[in-house]
């Protein structure tokens, strides 16, 4: 018997897995994104001829009234794999980033984290790791501070749809875990199953489905130990068109929310959004919201 070696199919490469925060990450879009009830909110990104990205936010409250705003400037040197971050925000906080990725090993990114409030003197510093190749992903992470840095890491393990993640946070100044959650998910092109454990004590989980091309829905489920606290939701998000989508979401508090997101123009796009307290309709103190992205 002959052996033919191009008769021998090639290995499909398996997917690299989420990172761990993004795991449910599907269903809580549809639950989140769309919506931005009690705020007026204006986003501006644009880009400069040398490649400098500016983003511009600012929100007005309209509860509290209280604005914030917030500057970003970010460069990328592509021939290096570096990115640079520069931050602002109306507290006055000043935030430094730079990222280097895909340069010592493929697959690894390294990112050094700074932030400074003149007006307190306050100081902090991180260094974020993460790397990622088939069927794993790792993170770990290390908040310096003057009473001891604290180490935050995560691994996510991923097979043929199936994903294994777990996330801790160890506190050097306290000698002891501070977070220890476990998370176990299957995902396919159209479908996602989310649970997880945090601290042995809050127990989550999501749906989320593609039902068509046009319309996403999702279901999330949250209980607490030695409570008969149980939270429930179901939220929905249908494409009118190219342009246009309306989403929707219910909970077992009867809090109903409702959003519509227009493209006016490549470039120009709006966010209207209510909550409305299904309880008490007559009431009064529901929230309105409304939001305006720019890009250029």
């Amino acid at each position: 018997m002959s052996f033919n070696p191009e008769c021998v199919l090639p290995r499909r490469p398996m997917a690299i897995p989420p990172a761990y925060a993004d795991l449910g990450k599907s269903a809580r879009d549809v639950f989140n994104k769309g919506f931005g009830f009690g705020l007026v909110k204006l986003d501006v990104k644009t880009k400069s001829a040398s490649g400098v990205e500016f983003t511009t936010s600012g929100s007005s409250n309209t509860d509290t009234g209280k604005v914030n705003g917030s500057l970003e400037t970010k460069y990328k040197w592509a021939e290096y794999g570096m990115t640079f971050t520069e931050k602002w925000n109306t507290d006055n906080t000043l935030g430094t980033e730079m990222a280097i990725e895909d340069q010592l090993a493929k697959g690894l990114k390294l990112t050094f984290d700074t932030t400074f409030s003149p007006n307190t003197g306050k100081k902090s510093g991180k260094i974020k790791s993460a790397y990622k190749r088939e069927c794993v992903n790792l993170g770990c992470d290390v908040d310096f501070d003057f009473a001891g840095p604290a180490i935050h890491g995560t691994v996510v393990l991923g097979y043929e749809g199936w994903l294994a993640g777990y996330q801790m946070t160890f506190d050097s100044a306290k000698s002891k875990l501070t977070r220890n959650n476990f998370s176990v998910g299957y995902k396919t092109g159209d479908f996602q199953l989310h649970t997880n454990v945090n601290d042995g004590s809050e127990f989550g989980g999501s749906i989320y489905q593609k039902v068509c091309d046009n319309l996403e829905t999702a279901i999330n489920l949250n209980w607490i130990a030695g409570t008969n606290s149980t939270r429930f939701g179901i939220a929905a998000k249908y494409q009118l068109d190219p342009t246009a989508s309306v989403s929707a979401k219910v909970n077992n508090s009867s809090l109903v929310g409702v959003g519509y997101t227009q493209t006016l123009r490549p470039g120009v796009k709006l966010t209207l959004s209510a909550l409305i307290d299904g309880k008490n309709i007559n009431a009064g103190g529901h929230k309105l919201g409304l939001g305006l992205e720019l890009e250029a």
